[in-house]
């Protein structure tokens, strides 16, 4: 099983990390200049999360993931790439970066939804509350709050009745579908789209205004106009 600690799943990555986003991986070169951006290093540093949220995905047992409170962002890298998901009824998940500074590395999205939906949620970041990720497939159940846990922990225990080697063959054979078309590529594309959306002439001043206006207010600013995340109705 796949879980957060505490009330919320994760918001994804820390977005006031600064340094951390250019991170040399490889082969040493020149001091770069100001403002210069290696899509090469980049790459090799977010494909190294995907391949770390990938082992999910190709683990031969059957991963449960629960999802309570908010998955935002990079928590969907991760927690898409579970088999089976299980979401608290008051809970959201969505790719808030969608409108600026990134693009889903792992592309999941495109997988588990149909076209309509994948673009519906992908070209806007719109949150999606429980509800409605049952209703479109991205989910398989949804509890409440208080029942999450021990539902999931009770669907676990379940598979003991199947073979492990048939667990496995069952999985590897649904997910070689979805290899043959394409996911390993799209992956690939995901991952170079969301370094080129974070060296944009706009997310360089979005990321800039973190100091002048201070993290939550550019982050208000940016859900204002859809009424989602920290800024739907209460």
């Amino acid at each position: 099983m796949l879980r957060g600690e505490g009330d919320t799943l994760t918001a994804g990555y820390d977005l006031t990390a600064g340094d951390g986003w250019d991170t040399p991986y490889g082969a040493h070169g020149p001091e770069p200049r100001e403002g210069a951006w290696d899509p090469v290093r980049d790459y090799q540093f977010m494909n190294n999360n995907v391949r770390r949220f990938m082992k999910i995905w190709d683990c031969p047992k059957p991963v449960l993931g629960e999802i309570r409170g908010w998955a935002v962002g990079g928590a969907t890298d991760l927690i898409l790439c579970a088999d089976l998901l299980y979401m608290a009824s008051d809970a959201h998940i969505g790719y808030a970066p969608s409108r600026i500074f990134g693009t889903p590395t792992t592309m999941l999205w495109v997988y588990r939804l149909g076209l309509e939906h994948a673009k519906q949620f992908l070209l806007t970041g719109r949150a999606i509350d429980a509800a409605t990720a049952h209703r479109i497939g991205l989910v398989s159940h949804v509890c409440e709050p208080d029942d999450l846990s021990a539902f999931v922990e009770e669907e676990a225990r379940r598979f003991r009745h199947i073979p492990a080697n048939q667990l496995a063959l069952n999985k590897l054979l649904v997910n070689q579908a979805f290899e043959n078309m394409g996911l390993r590529t799209s992956q690939m594309l995901g991952t170079f789209f969301d370094g080129m959306t974070r060296h944009t002439e706009e997310a360089y001043r979005w990321a800039e205004s973190f100091d002048e206006k201070g993290f939550r207010e550019v982050i208000r600013e940016r859900d204002e106009p859809w009424g989602d995340y920290g800024e739907r109705p209460r």
